[in-house]
């Protein structure tokens, strides 16, 4: 007898798609003879597929079909609503992620899609990579950490082709053009060949930056589907582009991947996955995790300069990391795609300015958001909060003399049953606000019923034991 499929529902963008290429591996590992069915847009899962894990892929227009099983497992990625409602409608062992209940309400369900929905508008000192927060409601952490990726390539040889992917989902996410042309020189300078890529709207911008330069440059802006771009990618030494989905193909098809990570992203959460890939971001205070800029420009994409840029790009085809961490990136900070030692995601600094109290915070919250999930143990916030207490003693006071607040607040909510204020998780101090939002969200997802009253507190007391003047 067959066994029930397991059905995973993401509609959002193709970069999105390629994120959960890791979790569709990981289900078919995880659950061996269950079939992966993947809901998603066929304007992007069409061209994925020679690329894809194995997984039948069905459009929105499949419906009709997908009704008629009842499944092992469904894993909502999507923010839609049609989505939480198929969710809700269809039967299964377990569901994660936004579901609509019978009574027309969407619920999130799995501690793990909760902390993400959590993090939006408020991802500063988040550090756990969306690809991880896919899989950890459903896949054992042992799986994820044994997982080896293949290191991307080094090409042999002097063809120097570097790739330059152009465009982003947001203006605000990507260089401009007098920046492209001087990267185009910079790069012929150092001997290297520039070739610039783009999706069909980006064919405008493709000429302009080629037109700019006025040098030989090859343009195939608007002119390759995505599985072209990967085939072509075989022949590039490096790929320099911006949080993109054509990015997180690169990583995927092994293409050595060198991420401006400028404007309202978090590399934290959009990193290029795979290991050994780069990562360039603003040391900015507000670059730490930035959801929308509310400055009066973008200055997080002043450090950026073409020749800092080519410097970097010649170090990486050369594979001299010995040079990378040596290299004076003012303003910036250089990191390599890797995985903690629990397993998950990380950015190991490479160079530039050293850790600060925001990434220290971020470690923190991590720690502890792995802790009350069941990850791992305390040991690894304990650690973290003792370096907190010696290194940022200030900090460490903060944290001290605004937590009591919060469990007169959450004793207070379970004796009366009472909501919180909707303006309570971005009105607390920054320095706790990874957990306020949480705690908020949590709350709001179970009408504030006594149940989760009583989680509410159980994290508090939890942090509580954590965070103290030792």
């Amino acid at each position: 007898m067959s066994k029930r499929p397991i059905l995973v529902l993401q509609m959002q963008r193709m970069g999105d798609l390629i994120l959960s290429f890791p979790l569709f591996l990981w289900l078919e590992r995880t659950y061996p003879g269950h079939p992966i069915w993947v809901v998603a847009e066929e304007n992007f899962f069409r061209p994925l597929m020679p690329l894809s894990p194995k997984v039948t892929y069905f459009p929105w227009a499949g419906l009709g079909f997908l009704r008629k099983e009842k499944y092992e497992l469904i894993i909502n990625l999507s923010i839609r609503e049609q989505a939480a409602s198929l969710a809700g409608e269809l039967g299964a062992e377990a569901k994660f992620g936004p579901v609509t209940d019978s009574e027309g309400t969407v619920r999130i369900l799995g501690d793990w899609q909760l902390y993400r929905a959590s993090v939006v508008q408020n991802n500063r000192h988040n550090r756990f990579h969306w690809a991880d927060l896919n899989a950890l409601d459903c896949i054992p952490l042992s799986r994820i950490s044994k997982t080896s990726w293949s290191d991307p390539r080094t090409l042999q040889g002097e063809s120097g082709r570097i790739g330059l992917f152009l465009g982003a989902s947001e203006e605000s996410k990507r260089p401009g053009v007098e920046f492209w042309a001087k990267l185009c020189s910079e790069i012929l300078g150092r001997g290297m060949k520039p070739v610039l890529f783009g999706g069909p709207l980006d064919k405008g911008l493709g000429a302009d930056v080629a037109r700019t330069f006025g040098g030989p440059v090859l343009d195939m802006t608007g002119k390759l589907n995505l599985g072209e771009l990967a085939a072509v990618g075989q022949s590039l030494q490096l790929f320099i582009t911006p949080d993109t989905g054509p990015m997180h193909l690169a990583a995927w098809s092994g293409l050595k991947v060198l991420n401006l990570s400028m404007g309202n992203v978090n590399p934290w959460e959009t990193g290029p996955y795979q290991n050994d890939h780069y990562v360039l971001r603003s040391t900015m205070s507000c670059a730490l995790g930035c959801w929308t800029c509310v400055r009066d420009r973008l200055h997080c994409h002043d450090p950026f300069t073409p020749s800092r840029i080519a410097t970097v790009a010649k170090s990486m085809i050369r594979d001299d990391r010995a040079a990378l961490h040596k290299t004076n990136l003012p303003g910036l900070r250089l990191y390599s795609s890797s995985r903690s030692a629990s397993g998950v995601y990380n950015l190991l600094h490479i160079s530039g300015r050293s850790a600060e109290a925001g990434d220290r915070l971020g470690q923190f919250w991590q720690e502890f958001f792995g802790m009350a999930f069941g990850l791992w143990d305390s040991r690894g916030a304990d650690k973290i909060w003792a370096e907190v207490i010696e290194q940022q003693p200030l900090l460490a006071r903060k944290m001290c003399f605004h937590l009591p607040r919060f469990g007169k607040e959450f004793s207070k909510g379970l004796a009366k049953s009472a909501s919180l204020s909707e303006t309570f998780w971005n009105s607390c101090p920054l320095i706790l606000r990874q957990f306020a939002g949480y705690i908020h969200l949590l709350l709001q997802n179970n009408d504030y019923d006594r149940a989760s009253w009583i989680k509410v507190l159980s994290l508090y007391e939890r942090l509580a034991a954590i965070v103290s003047e030792k």
